[in-house]
Parts: structure tokens; C-alpha cells; sequence
């Protein structure tokens, strides 16, 4: 979830935080207050989502009245501050008309018009938007707080008050009925509009899992459960349907309250009218089909006598006048009335998360045939181009800009000013993502007049809202050296890149410009923000740094030279000169085309920031220039498409920090050969170096309590993770925040923050420690790549790299302590009073690695290198010298050291992509950009354990196939006019994935979609060139696939059709499908799609739906609130699981305070915090955490995305350990389908997955279906671990226990056997586990010997037979949980010096009882497991 680019907090411009933004504030805050639980650290779980919306718009006065002004934001000050945050909240009495008064809990934080928000979602007074409240007959203002009225307190009655209506008071009105007649409708959210999305989560749980888990009790359960999963999700099964990925809900059936709703054609009301308070004239067609005609007036509601064709205004008779639309239908149709109640009760019913709005849109790839409903507020939408409206500023259109930087421009002095900051940032960021996407299709769909009409169309340029649109086309051969169309196409993601970086450090004083960059129907659009005052001068006035044409003519200027200063060290920007047309030297800090302007505003905007990071040498063949032998052996440099190949910032964060430790080494290596004659001298050394400098160690050796408040209080240790430098100043906490340092929380360390996103964060937390230490012992001073060894001083020359884990260094190289406090000292004392020797080690060092100072070790990139037109001075030859060689090395690091690491990631599980997004994921946490994908898969395939990468290995080929075919599809669809895309769509999608061969045979005529006019047939069809498209075939495709995948990953494919591909590289089309319609954009039809049938078409052109815009932009971070879930995640990983979860509670806190309530980070937070009170005994605390993890994974990154799968999964476990065993099943039923559907069977994650599946249905004594899972499960673990693995071990335990409640207990013999053989070979006969499985054998041998018995007796004597009783052993419920916690790789840690007495005398207990002859499972039977009822032990299984 966090990868290295946004270690950095990243914020970006936004603004208003007035009070449009609290309009807006989801409806559903107050109802989660309802189910505020209160978890085992005392803070309230939910208070983030109650205040989520506007509660904590702690302005800055009131900051500091609230003694929080005052404090200085440092390590102290963080815990109180939070505390501030968090005012006690009182109960008010609120009285509605024709409602008896209810109780509302409130915050003093909270505004008047949060109240508004949360009466105008209440079941019962949900249908009055236009009301004032009163107290004490004192109208309250609606953007006050409450804390800030006079005379609020406990207990205070408001009164809601009736106000008249306005014209735009009517519109809200109506607008508000509509969205509660639309309540329950999914059609916005398969339509992608307003923020909505899909979840299916209730389907399987019936509703909400808080309530079902009191209501059944276990032992009815166990009767009813029907376990027997759809053949489809059985192992083997080859069938992938493709409908159940979205199962009817059956609440979404439509209970029609109306049958029309729209405005009436008489409006505007005529002048007389209005003077007697008509606002508007609404229609509407009852249920019982009765049509009425009504007036919107200043006092309500009623109906008029028109009718469709005569105009008469006059109140009816009765004219029911209401101030309600909902109160004037129900006394005029009764079924209005029963089924907007039912409507309502229902929807109030619904999770919040199952309706709030989420912070960007998500788009789905299927949907189920819509029925299009007439839809007045839709309708109006569509002409008013929603402007004026919609961004509630009446009458005028909103400021981007202005907006983005002022929020910029807030306080960040202490936390709240910060959260108020961040917030505001991110709310207006959200904004202006969601505006620029509707602007670029308005642009593309033709809907918005050029600023250029003249020129041709892709030179055209827009401005709509405020925001500048330009095509992604090389307009007036700007970038003809570059690449021309390709590098036009690249430079907005560089530049978006750039954007992202500079936002993430966060200069004050330094601008840019909101940037989003939007893929539709084929075009690339880049929209930006406006800087004030640009358009009105030409760009060679405006620009007073950088330059324009590509460094020709260049210019500087002081003040930008000052900000860019400030950016350089974290974005490891080398300042540099470059000579300009005359030969003059200017000074740069930043690439040429980097370009500063200076609005009419007074701001310093940059803008153009796509060369921020250096070039790529391995795809920038350069004449003369031999790269090094790394990168040559794999066969670089290579020819790309354009010339604005980039490394990313991920790779030059890695590559410094695996230099620093060379650097480290180096010095150490040369301290220890002079240690021999000093040794006096160094220990002085040791004791002078100023004690204040806690010299920061490896994270191995670091003490529990140093590194927590490390990373909690160092803010600028985390925030840039610019582990590069050691210069600073000694008394900051920061000491020097060397990379070792920070390497828990970056990604270098890729395996621990790896797994938040592939697998989940807290499983693998947990068992890092203990991974990590084995594979220390070959880190010694030779440097080990994945090849021979190398000796030390060349492995350095050469950016080699060591074993991707670095742990532990200090251990073995003894030197390096002395290392570190040497560099200190250097940095702090300016090198005086260090004998010469030492500083001759560091120079010595410095030079070897490449650093830019010779005191010190800091390497940074002069972005200039190789840029065709620049030209530097004489006199620096040298340093560019040294830059290439350092871009070289860089190169190589890549290909000798990330790209393994991610192999190896890989092959030990720590990395674990599921699909094309997060294969692409798992690259860009190493720095390794996707145009290396084919390298990738070249080196899997060279790797001896190839077969254990299998998996990796076909996502790696289905993302490179489908990349390809994005990259054609792209070009295809530019061709292709409106009227026939659908038909287009679909003939691509059928000669990408169909057997048929497509359309070839079909008439000329037929090619061209059905025209709209059925005289078509006496016309000539289409006109010539845009029926281009129809002339694709299925071939054709597929050799242009191949050839792109030659040309641009430089991988060959030996596949000429669908069907080859699927066959050698054992693909799934439904999987193709998937990875296709999600990258271009498409949405299909939900139905079974027959792609294998020679004889008709796959898709057909009604199966295409629609197609969406792909859209990327800023994501703005909440870096407070990260921090306190970086501390937490640290705490967790030492075994301080109660510090851990107040830490990530708080995060919680404060990640809804700046995000709202629905979150990536929030789910993940969620997720662990479920983790934790699951661990700590609170099963249904778990169980409520992580069904808004769930909820909040399908909403904000789509229903089968691997993030949710895993999700299903953890809930799953929760759900089982509170006794809801069907639950638990259809749960794992749904992960399991999801996981077929997205990756195949043939994955390690099903191995878990199976196992998880097996278990439950040994425990409801489902046995042969158990088996089948748990064999398969021990097959695909065997497969991706090694027969000889612990992992496998335990599978055949699992296995032989189902054979044991079978009674095979010959079958169980032989799997036990073989997992005691495993356990005997890795771990020796001593172990516990394998003293364990060898107790289990001689159970089992003496079971089979009493069966064999009992059965000799029946077979002599008959049925006479004197039989035994034989002990079935049905499994316990406890010892399923024990096993299944043990597969997820849960531990139970004891948590304090207490809890561990407890724990020994409950050990001693149970050895009594043993030995008194009772077995253990008896006691744990009833009950959801307490923590007590624990022996705490290490699941680390492989």
C-alpha cells in the first residue's frame, strides 16, 4: 500500500476549505456514532468515522484556544495535540415537526450544519431539506460551531423550523427526493458517476455480521448449514462464469414509489406567477397511474389543475399543500407512501460504508443490463453542464488554481494546523481529479469549443472550468528529437511524476500546478490548472527559469535557484551549469526543461517537471558511451520508443541507500586495519562524539523503545526517507538519518513493506524478524550478487549488490559502528579535530561510492545528463564525468540487484502479485519500471527455480500480452467516429480473445454500426476511413502483439492467436478479459461469454457498455497520521500489541480526520487493527474492524481486486472464531471464486486459501469436500515450496487429521509420516513440532491397530462380536481455530510481565490436567477462545 514515493508526505494544492467543503460532508457520519465500539485501548474505534466529515475543522484561532497553538509540533507535543483533538461530545434533544424529540450525541468540533447533514439522512425526518434550527428561538448559524453558541449544553432542545422555500432551495429539495427514491439503486455506481461504487459484502453475510453473530448460537448452526460450494469453485474445475461476480442483491430489487419525476414544461413560471411565489412546476406520473401537475412555491408544495397541453396555475382542489414533496405524494398515492417507507427503512439498514461517497472514482469492468429510467436531475445535469450548480458557488465557476495553492499556503505548525492542511489538500485535490475527468471527456466527446478552432484537431487546446486540456500528440514537433508522438505521449505521466515528487517535499514558496492526466477512447488528455496572468502573455516573456527549447536558450533566476536548493537533497537533484545560446554559463537545480514562471499571483509555479529524475541509460543508447558490463551482459542499451526514459524515484532512493552501506563497509573495512596500531586513540574517539547523537542503528539491533520513538518523533527521519545524507545538525532527533535507520519503515527493505499491499502487512510483520535472520550469514565484506562472488572494491565500481536482505551488517563487520560514528562526527564538527587517517577513510570512501562531497557521503543526479541539446562548461568535465559513470552504475544496479531482489521476493513469498495491477505494484516499490517486464521474464526464465515462479511468471506474460494489445487498442480506437464504437470495441475485443475467426466474412455494409436512421441502406456506409477498424482480423492482431512486445519489452512470444497464447502459456481468457477491460477502460456486459466457439463471435456489439476514463493523478498524503501507523506497525513487529493498537487507533483518528471516511490507508488500517484485537481476545471487536476493511476494499479498489480477496479471507477467520460457520464458509466461497477468476488455480495464495477452506469444512464434519481442498492445497504448496518445506509439512498434518475423522487411518498414517519425515530433515528430532507429529503417529498407529482389532473380532465372531467402542474423534471447534490461526500465521504473544505469570501457571495447569487423563480440546470447546486459553507460539511455518 505504501510504496517508496509516498514515504514523502506528500500534499498537494487545494483550497476553500469554507463552507462549500462542509456541504458536502457525507450524510452517513452520524450513523456509524450508533456503532461506536470501544476497543481494548480506550479509544473510541469509531470516533474518526463520526467526526469524519467536517468535526475537526479546527480553524486556527480555535487551535489555540484549545492550548494546542502553543505547542511546537516537536516529539512532545505529538501525544497532547492528539488528545486535543478529541473533545468530549454531549447529547442535544433535536424536536421535528410531527416527530417526537430524540436524543443526537454531538461534538463541540462540529458544525451546525453537520447536524443539518445527519436530520437529512434520519430515517424519519430524511425528507426536509429547506429548515433552519433553532434555540431558544434563536436561529443558529449554519457554519458555526457548536461549541461557539451561547447557551448549547448537555440536554439542549433545537428546534427544527420550517423556512421558505428559494428557487435554488426547490432544486435541492427535489434533487435530495430523488437520491432517496434512488436510495438503494446501484445503477450510479455501475455507471460511474458522483463517487459511487460497488459492494457485494452484504450479499454474503445477510445484511450485518454486528447483529447475526449474537442472534445464532452454535449448536442450531451446525444442523443448517448447507457447505456444499457451486461447482465452479471446486479445485479443478476448469469453468470460470463470469456472473457471479456480481450476485443480485435482492434489496436492490426497485420498489417504485414513482413512476416519473421531472420538471414540467411550463417552466420558468411567467412573471405574474412568480409574483404569486411560484419557483417551478414539477410532473409526475403516480404508481396508480394517476399524472399530477405541481408547484414548487415559497411555501411548499401543492397541486395545480394543468395538464400536458393547457397551463393553469391555480391551486387544485384540494391542492394538499405541504412543505415536503414526500408528505404532499403520500396523502395523494398510497403506494407511494408504503413503499417509501420500506425504501427508507431499508436504506437506513445498509452499512454507512455501503453509501458514503468514496474519495475518487472507481469504475467497474462488467455490469448487468440497466433498465434507463427517466430522470429529471440526471436530464438537467446533462444541459446545464452542471457547472454553476454543482460546484454550489452560485454563479461562478471555481478558482483550481487559486484553490490548490492556498491550501498549500495553510499552517502546518502543529497538528491540527496540519490536519486542517492536509485535509483541505486532499478535499480539494479529490475535487478538482473528479472535474478535470469530466472535462477531458467533454473534450474528447466533443463537447467543449478549442481555444485554437483553426488548427487541426490534435493541436488543439481547451479550457473548460477553469482548467487547461492539451492531447497527448507532439504538437509543432516539439518533441520531434524525442520521439515525437511516443514521447508526447510519455511526458505527462514523467510530468505527473515530477509534480507528485516536488509536492511530496513540499517547499513552501514553491508551486506547481494540479495535474491530472486522463486515458479515454484512445487520446491521452493532461489537464492542469491555470497559473493567473499565463494566457495573456506569450511563453518566452513568462518563463524566467529553465527553458524553453529543450536548453538552446536558457535562463536562471536567484530566488528559483533558492527553492529548487531546498528540493534537492530529498529528490537528489544535483545543482549544475549549462551553457546557454551564448555560451554563457547558467546555473541550474533542476532538468532544463524544468520551467519557472512567476503568476500574476506572485507565486513561483514550476511546471514541465518531466525530467526530474535522471535518465535511463539501459534505454538511451548514447554513441561512445559503453555502459557497464552488467547491463551489456543482459543486452542494454536498448532502442525505446521515445527519449524520456526515466529512472524512477523508488530505484534512486534504493540505490543511494544500498550505496550509503557500501560506504559504510568501506570505511568500516579501512577503520578495522588501522584499529590494530590505534587502538587507544579510537575508544577517545568514541567517548568525545557528542552523546546527543543517538547514533541510529541497523533495525536489528535497534532497542524496542529507541526505534518506536524514532520513528514516532523524527518526523524528517520518515518523511523523506533521505537516508542519503549525514550532515545534520547533531541535536535534532534526526540524528543522521542514514538509511539503516529508516530501513524498517522504507521500501529498500522491500519484503517489509511489501506485504501491505500483496499479502497482508501484519502476517508477514510478525515473522520478519525471524525470516530475515538465516540468510545473513553471507554478508560478508565480499559482495554477493547473484552470481560468483565478487571481491569487494570492484563489486562497488560496478553498483552490484548484496543479498537483497541486509539486515544485520553490524554483526559481521566490525568496523562499521565506528563507521557511523566517524561520519558523525565529520558532519558535526566540520572535520576539525579528527586526525588526518580518519578523514583520509572517508575521503577514500566518498570517492568509491560517488559522492558529490568529499566529507560526506551524499550522492545526487544531474538530471541534464545525455539531454540532446544541452551543453555544459568546460571546467565541470569532471563532475559530468562522474555523473555518467554514477547513471551507469545506477543502470546496473537495476538489473543486478532489483530486479533480482523482486525475483527472489518472489521465490521466498514475500512478494506476492496476484494480477497485472499488482504485479506492476510490486516493480515500482523496487524502482523497476514496466518497460523492464520483459527483462523480468528473462530472468525467471533463466532462474534454476523456475517451476517455483510459475505463477509469477504467467501474470508477468498476461500483463506484457495485454499491455501490448492496450497499446493498439489505443491507436485503433482514435480512428473510430462515434456512432460505431460499440461495434469497434467489440470486433477488437473478438479478434483479441475469440476462436471464431472474426468478421471477416461479413458484408461490407454490416461492418458499420446500425445506423440510428433505417434508410440506411441507400447510402453509402460510413464514408471510407473511419470503417478502417473493421478491416482488423484476428491474425493481424496478433502478429502486431507480438511485434509490440519484440519492439517495446524486447520479449519474444511464440503465440499467433488467442488460443496459442492460452495453450503454451497456460493463461485464461476470462483473466485476459479482465486485465483488458481494466486497462482501456471498457465495460462489458455481465453474462457468459462463449470464447471458444468457432462458429459465432465472442462479444457482440450490445455486450459493450461503455467505456470509462483511466485516470492518474496526485494522491495527497495524510503524513501525520502515517506516521503513527508506521510507530504502530513498529510497535506491533517488537510484541507491544497494546502501544501498537493506540498508536493505530490514533492513526485511524487522524487518517479519517484528513481523508474522510473512505481510504485505501484507512482499509489497511482497518485491517490490522482487526488483526490486533483478534489477537488480543476481542473476536467480535475483529470481527467489526474488518467488515469495514472488507466494505472499504471493494468500494475504493473494486470488488475482485487482490487487496479485497485477501480482505474476504481475514474476515472470514473472524467470522469462524465467532461462530458463524456458514458465514465463514460463503466468505471463503467468494474469496475463492474471486481468485480463480483473477489468477487461476495454480497460485501459492490458493494454497492458503484451500487450506482455510478445508479446515471449516473439517470442522462442520464435511470430510470428503475437505479433502479435496486440502490435497489440493498440499499440492500447490509442495509445487511453490518444495516438497521439503515446513509449509508442506503442515498440509500433510491437516490432511492425515481429516483422514483420522474418517477413520482411514492408513491414509493418515502415510501423510503423517511423511510430514514427520519433513519436520525430522529441517528442524532435527529435538524440535517440538516433530516431537509433536511423532506423538500424533503413535495416536494413529494405536487407532488403526484397535479398527484392525474390532474388525478381526466381527469377522470371527459375526454379530456376536464383543466390539470396543471406537473413538471417532469429530474435530473440536477449538483445535480447527488453533490450526487456522496457525495457516494465517497468527501468534499469540503474551503482552506483559503479568499476562506471562499468568501464562506459566496456566501451562502448569494444563500439564496436571493432562496428566490426570483430560485432554485439552475439552476445556477450549465452548466460547470464542480467549487469550488465556493461548500457549503462545511461533508460527513462523517456513
Amino acid at each position: 500500500m505504501v510504496s517508496k514515493t509516498d514515504d514523502i508526505p506528500a500534499s498537494v494544492p487545494n483550497c476553500n476549505v469554507n463552507t462549500v467543503d462542509l456541504v458536502e460532508e457525507t450524510p452517513d457520519r452520524k450513523e456509524t456514532t450508533k456503532a461506536t465500539h470501544r476497543d481494548p485501548c480506550g479509544h473510541s474505534v469509531d470516533t474518526a468515522v463520526m467526526n469524519g466529515g467536517g468535526a475537526h475543522n479546527l480553524s486556527e484561532e480555535e487551535s489555540k484556544q484549545d492550548g494546542a497553538g502553543d505547542t511546537d509540533g516537536g516529539e512532545d507535543s505529538n501525544e497532547q495535540e492528539v488528545i486535543v483533538i478529541q473533545d468530549t461530545g454531549f447529547t442535544v434533544k433535536i424536536q421535528a415537526p410531527g416527530t417526537e424529540p430524540f436524543d443526537l450525541q454531538v461534538s463541540p468540533q462540529e458544525m451546525v450544519q453537520e447536524i443539518h447533514q445527519v436530520l437529512m439522512d434520519r430515517e424519519d425526518t430524511c425528507h426536509r431539506t429547506c429548515f433552519s434550527l433553532q434555540l431558544d428561538s434563536n436561529v443558529l448559524d449554519n457554519f458555526a460551531e457548536l461549541k461557539s453558541i451561547e447557551g448549547l449544553q448537555e440536554g439542549s432542545l433545537l428546534k427544527v423550523v420550517e423556512e421558505p422555500y428559494t428557487v435554488r432551495e426547490a432544486r435541492i429539495h427535489v434533487r435530495h427526493i430523488r437520491d432517496l427514491l434512488k436510495g438503494l439503486d446501484p445503477s450510479d455506481a455501475y455507471n460511474g458517476v458522483d463517487c459511487n461504487s460497488l459492494s457485494f459484502l452484504s450479499v454474503f453475510t445477510d445484511g450485518d455480521l454486528g447483529d447475526s453473530g449474537k442472534r445464532k448460537k452454535k449448536g442450531s448452526e451446525l444442523e443448517q448449514i448447507d457447505c456444499t460450494p457451486p461447482e465452479h469453485i471446486l479445485p479443478g474445475s476448469k469453468e470460470r462464469p463470469l456472473l457471479p461476480l456480481q450476485p443480485q442483491n435482492k434489496d436492490w430489487k426497485p420498489m417504485q414509489c414513482l413512476k416519473v419525476l421531472t420538471m414540467s414544461g411550463w417552466n420558468p413560471p411567467p412573471g405574474n406567477r412568480k409574483m404569486h411565489g411560484d419557483l417551478m412546476y414539477l410532473y409526475m406520473v403516480t404508481v396508480e397511474e394517476r399524472h399530477i401537475s405541481i408547484t414548487a412555491s415559497t411555501r411548499g408544495f401543492y397541486l395545480n389543475q394543468s395538464t400536458t397541453y393547457t397551463f393553469n396555475p391555480k391551486p387544485a382542489n384540494p391542492s394538499f399543500l405541504s412543505h415536503s414533496l414526500v408528505e404532499l405524494l403520500s396523502q395523494i398515492s398510497p403506494a407511494f407512501k408504503k413503499n417509501f417507507t420500506a425504501l427508507q427503512k431499508k436504506r437506513v439498514q445498509r452499512h454507512p460504508f455501503e453509501r458514503i461517497a468514496t474519495p475518487f472514482q472507481v469504475y467497474s469492468w462488467t455490469a448487468p443490463q440497466v433498465d434507463h429510467t427517466m430522470d429529471c436531475v440526471r436530464a438537467e445535469d446533462a444541459y446545464t453542464s452542471r457547472l454553476g450548480y454543482e460546484e454550489h458557488i452560485p454563479g461562478q465557476t471555481r478558482d483550481w488554481n487559486e484553490e490548490l495553492q492556498t491550501t498549500r499556503e495553510l499552517a502546518r505548525k502543529n497538528l491540527p494546523d496540519r490536519l486542517l492542511r492536509e485535509r483541505a489538500i486532499f478535499k480539494v485535490h479529490s475535487d478538482f481529479a473528479a472535474a478535470a475527468t469530466r472535462g477531458s471527456m467533454a473534450v474528447i466527446d466533443g463537447n467543449v469549443m478549442a481555444i485554437n478552432p483553426g488548427e487541426e484537431t490534435r493541436m488543439q487546446m481547451f479550457i473548460w472550468n477553469n482548467i487547461f486540456f492539451s492531447l497527448g500528440f507532439d504538437v509543432r514537433d516539439h518533441y520531434r528529437e524525442l520521439g515525437g508522438d511516443a514521447a508526447a505521449h510519455a511526458a505527462p505521466t514523467n510530468d505527473l511524476n515530477g509534480v507528485r515528487a516536488y509536492g511530496a517535499v513540499d517547499v513552501e514558496g514553491l508551486y506547481t500546478l494540479g495535474t491530472v492526466v486522463v486515458d479515454y477512447r484512445g487520446y491521452r488528455v493532461t489537464a492542469q490548472s491555470i497559473i493567473p496572468g499565463i494566457l495573456e502573455r506569450e511563453q518566452e516573456q513568462s518563463v524566467i527559469y529553465g527553458s524553453i527549447d529543450f536548453g538552446k536558450t536558457v535562463v536562471s533566476h536567484g530566488k528559483y535557484l533558492e527553492l529548487l536548493e531546498r528540493t534537492s537533497r530529498p529528490l537528489k537533484v544535483q545543482r549544475h551549469n549549462v551553457l546557454n545560446e551564448k555560451d554563457e554559463s547558467m546555473e541550474l537545480c533542476s532538468s532544463v526543461e524544468c520551467k519557472g514562471i512567476i503568476g500574476n499571483d506572485g507565486r513561483h509555479y514550476i511546471l514541465d517537471l518531466l525530467r526530474t529524475f535522471p535518465p535511463d541509460l539501459n534505454f538511451l543508447p548514447v554513441e561512445g558511451e559503453e555502459l557497464s558490463p552488467e547491463s551489456v551482459r543482459q543486452g542494454f542499451p536498448r532502442q525505446h520508443r521515445h527519449r524520456l526514459a526515466c529512472l524512477r524515484q523508488e530505484l534512486i532512493e534504493a540505490f543511494v541507500e544500498h550505496r550509503y552501506l557500501l560506504f559504510m563497509k568501506m570505511a568500516a573495512l579501512q577503520l578495522m586495519q588501522q584499529k590494530a596500531n590505534k587502538e587507544s586513540k579510537l575508544a577517545t574517539l568514541t567517548e568525545n562524539s557528542s552523546p546527543g547523537a543517538a547514533v541510529p542503528a541497523l533495525p536489528s539491533t535497534e532497542t524496542p523503545d529507541a526505534s518506536a520513538e524514532s520513528s514516532e518523533t523524527s518526523t524528517e527521519t520518515l518523511t523523506d526517507a533521505n537516508s542519503d545524507t549525514v550532515q545534520t545538525d547533531t541535536t535534532s532527533t534526526s540524528d543522521a538519518p542514514q538509511p539503516a535507520a529508516t530501513e524498517a519503515t522504507t521500501t529498500e527493505a522491500a519484503p517489509k513493506t511489501e506485504p501491505m499491499t500483496e499479502t497482508d502487512s501484519s502476517a508477514t510483520t510478525t515473522t520478519n524478524a525471524s525470516q530475515a535472520t538465516p540468510i545473513e550469514d553471507n554478508v560478508v565484506p565480499t559482495v554477493t550478487t547473484n552470481g560468483p562472488l565478487v571481491p569487494f572494491a570492484t563489486a562497488i565500481q560496478n553498483g552490484e549488490c548484496e543479498s537483497p536482505l541486509e539486515g544485520k551488517a553490524e554483526d559481521i563487520i566490525p568496523g562499521l559502528a565506528q563507521a557511523k560514528e566517524l561520519a558523525e562526527s565529520l558532519a558535526a564538527e566540520d572535520g576539525s579535530g579528527i586526525d588526518p587517517k580518519s578523514r583520509e577513510v572517508v575521503l577514500n570512501a566518498c570517492k568509491a561510492v560517488g559522492s558529490i562531497s568529499n566529507t560526506s557521503f551524499d550522492i545526487r543526479f544531474n538530471p541534464d545528463i545525455f539531454s540532446p541539446g544541452v551543453r555544459f562548461p568546460e571546467d565541470s568535465a569532471d563532475d559530468i564525468q562522474k555523473q555518467k559513470q554514477l547513471l551507469k552504475d545506477a543502470g546496473a544496479f537495476m538489473v543486478s540487484c532489483q530486479i533480482p531482489s523482486l525475483v527472489k521476493d518472489c521465490l521466498d513469498h514475500s512478494a506476492l502479485p496476484m494480477d497485472g495491477a499488482t504485479l506492476t505494484e510490486a516493480l515500482h516499490q523496487r524502482g523497476i519500471n514496466v518497460r523492464y517486464l520483459g527483462n523480468v521474464l528473462a530472468f525467471v526464465d533463466q532462474t534454476p527455480a523456475k517451476a517455483q515462479l510459475e505463477h509469477f511468471y504467467r501474470i508477468g506474460i498476461s500483463e506484457l500480452i495485454t499491455r501490448c494489445a492496450k497499446h493498439i487498442f489505443k491507436t485503433y480506437l482514435q480512428g473510430v467516429e462515434l456512432s460505431a464504437l460499440s461495434a469497434a470495441v467489440s470486433h477488437f475485443l473478438n479478434c483479441f480473445l475469440s476462436s471464431f475467426d472474426a468478421v471477416a466474412h461479413l458484408p461490407a455494409d454490416e461492418l458499420v454500426s446500425r445506423r440510428k436512421n433505417r434508410k440506411r441502406r441507400n447510402r453509402v456506409p460510413g464514408g471510407g476511413d473511419n470503417t478502417a477498424w473493421a478491416s482488423l482480423t484476428p491474425s493481424e492482431l496478433w502478429k502486431n502483439i507480438v511485434s509490440e512486445a519484440q519492439s517495446y519489452y524486447h520479449f519474444t512470444l511464440h503465440c499467433e492467436n488467442a488460443d496459442q497464447g492460452v495453450e503454451k502459456y497456460s493463461l485464461q481468457k476470462i483473466t485476459l478479459l479482465r486485465e483488458i477491460s481494466i486497462k482501456a477502460g471498457i465495460q462489458i456486459l455481465i453474462k457468459e461469454y462463449n470464447f471458444d466457439s468457432r462458429h459465432k463471435p465472442a462479444f457482440t456489439e450490445e455486450d459493450i457498455l461503455n467505456i470509462f476514463p483511466v485516470v492518474k493523478h496526485v494522491n495527497p498524503k495524510a503524513s501525520d497520521a502515517f506516521h503513527f501507523f508506521q510507530s504502530g506497525q513498529a510497535k506491533v513487529q517488537q510484541g507491544y500489541l497494546k502501544e501498537g493498537c493506540e498508536l493505530i487507533n490514533e492513526a485511524l483518528n487522524l487518517f479519517n480526520n484528513v481523508y474522510g471516511a473512505m481510504h485505501v490507508e484507512i482499509c489497511a488500517c482497518l485491517r490490522l487493527l482487526a488483526r490486533l484485537n483478534y489477537i488480543m481476545g476481542d473476536h467480535h471487536e475483529a470481527l467489526s474492524n474488518q467488515q469495514k476493511a472488507v466494505l472499504m476494499s471493494e468500494r475504493v479498489l473494486g470488488v475482485e481486486h487482490p487487496n479485497t480477496i485477501q480482505e474476504y479471507m481475514h474476515l472470514a477467520l473472524y467470522c469462524f472464531a465467532n461462530g458463524q460457520l456458514s458465514t465463514a464458509l460463503k466468505l471463503l466461497y467468494r474469496a475463492r471464486y474471486l481468485m480463480l477468476m483473477v489468477c487461476g488455480e495454480d497460485h501459492p495464495e490458493m494454497a492458503l486459501l484451500d487450506s482455510n477452506i478445508g479446515l471449516v469444512l473439517h470442522g462442520v464434519m464435511e470430510y470428503d469436500l475437505s479433502l479435496r481442498f486440502l490435497e489440493n492445497s498440499l499440492a500447490i504448496n509442495s509445487k511453490y515450496h518444495g516438497p521439503r518445506s515446513l509449509k508442506v509439512a503442515l498440509s500433510h498434518h491437516l490432511v492425515a487429521r481429516v483422514y483420522e475423522s474418517k477413520a482411514e487411518f492408513r491414509s493418515a498414517l502415510q501423510q503423517e509420516k511423511e510430514g514427520y519425515t519433513i519436520y525430522k530433515n529441517q528442524v532435527g528430532e529435538a524440535h517440538e513440532k516433530t516431537k509433536e507429529s511423532s506423538e500424533y503417529l503413535k495416536y494413529l498407529t494405536q487407532q488403526a491397530v484397535a479398527l484392525q482389532r474390532t474388525m478381526n473380532e466381527i469377522y470371527k465372531n459375526g454379530s456376536n462380536a464383543s466390539i470396543m467402542p471406537l473413538k471417532f474423534t469429530a474435530p473440536s471447534m477449538a483445535s480447527v481455530l488453533e490450526q487456522l490461526n496457525i495457516i494465517n500465521g497468527i501468534i499469540f504473544i503474551p503482552l506483559s510481565q503479568k499476562d506471562l505469570e499468568n501464562l506459566k501457571a496456566e501451562v502448569q495447569r494444563r500439564q496436571q490436567l493432562q496428566e490426570s487423563g483430560k485432554s485439552v480440546e475439552d476445556l477450549t470447546v465452548d466460547g470464542p477462545l480467549e487469550l488465556e486459553d493461548k500457549i503462545p507460539m511461533d508460527v513462523n511455518v517456513d
